[in-house]
């Protein structure tokens, strides 16, 4: 069999995606053959031996290929596991037998969409920064926001010494009683707790975060803590053309 990046096939094979795979590569915790692996080494999935710790990593028996929509509630981490024994993800869908892992990540104290797989073509596919795929996010801030801090959100704003690339915001509601609002947000990139951040710049506190849709997917009406399987269509829009509608779509809220 032809030879293939030492990442792609721990992706193939369910590991990690391609990106969390060079990360374990990195970290020395791949051996190929008994020897610790390096970026940029290619190996025969049906021959080579591959370990990512204690665990052999085999190509013989390519696993089902899963994509699943979860609404992952407040206080879940986006983690398979946790050392300090907190709920984690992987608590939420305990009835699946594919080793399925979350593609990007919501934060603990956000809420909503977050997609898991086990294909790791896939998960590159959505989180590569190159692909601009679209997150939509319903925010509430308080207090409520005035013009120029949508400008400033819009045209994009510095945190952790980088500039976010411009973003789409739409005020939504507005509730002047209790001084907060509520947003439409919408991005392109995924950095860390990346929309608290913007408001922060600004001024504003979130109150709540709350991932709807992912390029031309929605969560629509599927109940926190409880999860789907994408439709071989939702898949296809992901691959193929993953912001359809660059306007704003109201039905998303």
């Amino acid at each position: 069999m032809a030879l293939i990046r030492l990442q792609k096939m721990l992706a193939d094979c369910g590991v990690a995606s391609r990106r969390k795979s060079e990360e374990l590569i990195k970290a020395g915790r791949v051996r190929v053959n008994g020897r610790v692996a390096q970026i940029g080494d290619k190996v025969d999935p049906y021959s080579d031996k591959v370990y990512v710790g204690k665990r052999r990593v085999t190509g013989t028996a390519k696993p089902k290929l899963r994509y699943i929509m979860v609404n992952k509630p407040r206080g879940v981490l986006t983690t398979m596991s946790d050392e300090r024994g907190r709920r984690c993800v992987a608590d939420l869908i305990r009835d699946i037998d594919e080793r399925l892992y979350p593609v990007g990540r919501l934060d603990r104290d956000s809420e909503g969409m977050l997609l898991m797989t086990n294909d790791g073509e896939f998960a590159n596919h959505v989180m590569h920064p190159k692909k601009h795929v679209n997150k939509v996010y319903r925010v509430t801030v308080r207090p409520d926001i005035n013009d120029a801090q949508v400008n400033k959100l819009s045209t994009g704003v510095v945190i952790d010494g980088r500039k976010t690339a411009p973003a789409q915001i739409r005020v939504v509601s507005r509730d002047k009683d209790n001084g907060r609002c509520v947003l439409e947000v919408v991005i392109r990139e995924g950095r860390n707790r990346q929309i608290r951040k913007m408001c922060a710049d600004v001024g504003l506190e979130v109150a709540r975060l709350k991932r709807i849709a992912i390029g031309g997917v929605k969560l629509g009406g599927l109940r926190s803590g409880m999860y789907r399987d994408l439709t071989d269509i939702e898949v296809r829009k992901l691959y193929a053309d993953p912001n359809p509608n660059e306007a704003f779509d109201p039905t998303l809220l």
